[in-house]
């Protein structure tokens, strides 16, 4: 089977604090009446893995495809323990999330949770008036205040958080070591690295199932650490042509996300030769590749394509908006050292003659 296009099906799960907002934002079909918090879109961990949903490869698991495809699948961008190195979601926070962390890894390998490192980020598609999201600790609160918090008077905990308040189109980087929470009212996309290990520092005093129950105050405590990049990492950028705006939102070394707006109509071939996933936000398109061979997106899907997908054609049937995520990789020139400033403005006998830029200006004969 050669690469093609792939769509999982959607893996929901029941949450103390979600709601059924999937359904009516994202056009989700969610089962029963339960509140559903999570919608797992691409995922392989070795407790669970996306099945693809339709096209050549359906019934396949992203874990088998991976393994059969290779490089093919990845290009440069290497697995996380064999496994796929991105973790795709969307949320829904009908209730406020427990307040948590995730381990860096330095922290994971202290701790002794190999690859657990969990860097993620947030985009925001729907959030009500004054919805906030928790990240980091205030200015001049320490560890101390924290445990004194917990032992003392828990609820106070989220009063000692950097408080952002967000709207539709925001996004929120929360790296590795971050205590954090969604507050309540909010729907997001989630980019994360493939890690499930969540520590609890605060619940709201809800009771969950026993499955999913605890607080884990000395673990989430010994992960804390202090983020200075983020606002670097959070840094925007705009391409803009006739057709489309492409919109730089997270650079990390885990992922980068932008955010892509197509005009309706619009035909090109795809030109990745690496590995990237849409996140479909809005619109309808179709993907034509390989011998003829075509595959439908609208909203709420998540389509990953191959590193070598064959023939790839994208055709815009609506306006499209979808968040672009891909993988940092070294470059082919990487190996090769860079001249200094020095070296190149170097004009003594003994160096280098120095290098002209520009135009010849000197009068001809």
């Amino acid at each position: 089977m050669n690469p093609c296009p792939l769509i999982f099906q959607p893996l929901y799960r029941p949450k103390v604090w979600g709601g059924r907002r999937l359904a009516d934002l994202l056009g989700k079909t969610l089962p029963g009446t339960d509140a559903i918090g999570e919608s797992w879109e691409c995922v392989d961990l070795p407790t669970v893995a996306s099945i693809v949903a339709r096209g050549p490869a359906v019934g396949k698991t992203l874990h088998q495809l991976v393994g059969q495809w290779g490089s093919d699948m990845l290009g440069r961008a290497s697995t996380v323990d064999g496994r796929f190195p991105l973790l795709l979601k969307f949320l829904d926070a009908a209730q406020p999330l427990s307040i948590q962390i995730h381990p860096s890894a330095a922290a994971a390998e202290r701790m002794g949770l190999p690859h657990a490192t969990k860097n993620e980020a947030w985009f925001v598609i729907h959030a009500e008036p004054n919805a906030i999201i928790y990240r980091g600790l205030r200015p001049g609160v320490d560890l101390a205040a924290i445990r004194d918090c917990l032992s003392r008077e828990p609820a106070q905990l989220p009063n000692l958080l950097q408080q952002i308040h967000v709207k539709a189109g925001d996004h929120v980087f929360v790296p590795g070591g971050t205590i954090h929470a969604l507050g309540a009212g909010i729907v997001v996309a989630e980019v994360q690295t493939p890690s499930d290990t969540t520590f609890r520092l605060y619940d709201w005093g809800r009771e969950r199932p026993a499955a999913d129950a605890g607080l884990h105050i000395e673990q989430s405590i010994a992960c804390i650490e202090s983020s200075t990049d983020i606002a670097i990492t959070e840094r925007k950028s705009h391409t803009t042509s006739i057709f489309t705006t492409v919109s730089r939102l997270i650079t990390c070394p885990s992922f980068v996300i932008e955010k892509v707006r197509f005009v309706e109509q619009f035909e090109q071939d795809i030109p990745y030769a690496e590995l990237v996933c849409w996140i479909v936000l809005d619109g309808k398109g179709e993907i034509a590749y390989g011998t003829g061979q075509r595959e439908t997106f609208q909203k709420g899907d998540v389509v990953l394509l191959p590193a070598a997908l064959k023939k790839g054609r994208l055709k815009t049937l609506t306006p499209c908006t979808w968040l672009e995520v891909t993988i940092p990789t070294r470059s082919d020139l990487s190996e090769f050292d860079r001249p200094t400033t020095q070296s190149l403005r170097n004009t003594t006998p003994e160096g280098p003659k120095p290098i002209q830029l520009g135009i010849d200006r000197r009068p001809h004969p």
